[in-house]
């Protein structure tokens, strides 16, 4: 789990620049993510189309487009709750990491988070990515605490 400290943009940020995710991003956001899903190990928690719809309809993602208008990636926020608002998901598909289009898609998120009065902007990542620790280091995210999930079969639990 981090907490964002002081908001530190990227810098310098890639050619482009952020935009609500609308109707007309929908099949786009189904596939990231499906492909996010996949790539953290959740398999299907939540129906892809459920998940874009819910996103859409409350303006929770934000696209890095680049200057052409084409989406590189992409950063959401869950709802406030108890003055906090998470960051999640976070994507940028494989072929485009490495151009800092993730930090520049966080950083939009995490300024409009703060600029809504929240308390407090988190968000959870895997300890096992280093790319993803140092970027939202670098942003301002500072750790709090580790967390273990466990997961646990009916002939487990029973």
């Amino acid at each position: 789990l981090y907490r964002l400290g002081t908001l530190t943009e990227p810098g310098p940020l890639p050619p482009g620049g952020p935009r609500i995710a609308v109707e007309a991003d929908r099949a786009l956001l189904r596939r990231w993510h499906d492909e996010f899903s996949a790539s953290v190990g959740l398999g299907t928690v939540r129906d892809s189309a459920e998940w874009a719809d819910a996103r859409i309809a409350g303006g929770g993602i934000t696209l890095w487009e680049t200057p052409d208008g084409t989406p590189v990636a992409m950063a959401g926020t869950g709802p406030q709750v108890a003055g906090q608002v998470r960051v999640a998901p976070v994507y940028t598909p494989p072929h485009l990491r490495g151009r800092g289009y993730a930090g520049a898609a966080t950083t939009e998120v995490s300024r409009a988070a703060l600029a809504s009065g929240v308390d407090e902007v988190l968000l959870f990542t895997d300890l096992d990515n280093p790319t993803s620790n140092g970027l939202y280091q670098r942003i301002g995210y500072r750790p709090v605490a580790d967390f273990d999930v466990h997961d646990f079969t009916e002939e487990e639990a029973g």
